[in-house]
């Protein structure tokens, strides 16, 4: 596919710039992942919008990339355009109403949320990627998600090449999902949040792990932040436990009958553990099921397949579970993507032959797929 003259024009675009020698690799906390055809940057919600339009009317395929913190992308060259959101501009109001561009750390903002004593996302501290993905896959941690607090999502409609502010209930959001999530439908380029004003010393929400204990606002947040650090799910380039897409697979929701006998098929093997099972009851009657918990019983452990029983020609995987939390599949420094498929395929099939659960894979997956 050649340039055409709409792609040829992107630099005379306000905000934007082209970008040379740009690898999935180096945008990606799985740090796999091929070169894209080209790679602009846009630093206005304005600019993302715009470039967006300009690729989708010269059919280039796209990909919006901002923490990179969810992406498993393909090795190898691949024929789509990165288009990077640096729209990174955060406003907070006393009044508890924050407004974030899309490419902002998201944990930039719940830190200045934080201090200025608002309350509402403080236990979504320590989470990697930008702002702009949190509506997208509904995103929560210890007992809270964004659409708890989401009021509405500025978006590109690329159907109708327009934008438009959109209210949170007209996302479907639901259990680390939105209509927005898979479709392509839209470019989310700026949200809105509402949350409570209780000044900087007050109390958060009840943490789970505290049995009803509230605490600070600064306090919570340094909590959650420690906790998540070690478990590994907060970036540091220095531990490959932190080069992963998070959570790799979401908690499993099954009827409650086929979690009573997942329970009872425990039971068998060790009952203490079986009663101890986590299980959390859905409005709708079903059962969500700890996706973590069922990988270990599947025979899983952490570090998986570098364990104290591993064979020396397994001590150098690239591709391994977090050796801290075994919801976390690991780049070791040298994996590629096909390494890190072959892993979650082979967690998914252990966790079905155990105990007739199919996992669903989090991340986005581009120009390859887990399968069937």
């Amino acid at each position: 596919m050649s340039d055409s003259p709409a792609t040829q024009n992107f630099c005379d675009i306000p905000d934007c710039e082209a970008l040379d020698g740009v690898r999935f690799a180096d945008l990606t906390t799985l740090r796999i992942g091929g070169t894209p055809r080209r790679a602009y940057r846009a630093r206005s919600s304005e600019a993302l919008a715009l470039i967006t339009q300009l690729l989708d009317d010269a059919g280039h395929p796209l990909l919006i990339v901002g923490g990179g913190s969810n992406l498993v992308v393909a090795d190898g060259e691949l024929d789509l355009t990165a288009v990077i959101a640096a729209n990174d501009d955060i406003h907070v109001n006393p009044d508890g109403l924050v407004r974030a561009g899309a490419g902002a750390v998201w944990d930039d903002v719940v830190a200045q949320t934080v201090a200025a004593g608002l309350r509402g996302i403080e236990t979504l501290s320590g989470i990697p990627g930008s702002a702009g993905a949190t509506p997208v896959q509904n995103v929560g941690a210890y007992g809270t998600e964004v659409s708890d607090v989401l009021a509405r999502v500025h978006l590109y409609n690329r159907k109708t090449k327009t934008t438009e502010w959109v209210p949170a209930a007209d996302l479907d959001l639901a259990y680390r999902y939105s209509n927005l999530k898979f479709t392509g439908r839209a470019v989310v380029l700026d949200i809105e949040l509402q949350l409570e004003a209780v000044g900087p010393s007050g109390d958060s929400i009840p943490l789970r792990h505290r049995k009803g204990e509230k605490l600070p606002l600064a306090k919570a947040r340094e909590e959650i932040i420690s906790i998540r650090a070690q478990k590994g799910m907060v970036l540091d380039p220095t531990d490959h436990d932190t080069w992963s897409a998070g959570s790799f697979f979401t908690n499993p929701i099954v009827p409650q009958a086929h979690a009573d006998a997942i329970q009872q098929q425990r039971a068998a093997q060790d009952p203490v553990d079986a009663e101890s099972m986590p299980r959390f009851l859905q409005p709708d009657g079903t059962v969500k099921l700890s996706a973590a918990w069922l990988i270990e019983r599947a025979g899983f452990p952490k570090g998986f397949p570098n364990t104290e029983a591993s064979t020396e020609a397994n001590t150098e995987a690239p591709a391994r579970l977090s050796t801290k939390h075994t919801l976390a599949l690991t780049n070791r420094g040298s994996a590629t993507a096909d390494d890190i498929v072959a892993l979650a395929r082979t967690i998914r099939a252990g966790v079905q032959d155990a105990f007739s659960v199919t996992l669903e894979a989090e991340p986005v997956w581009v120009g390859l797929t887990i399968g069937e």
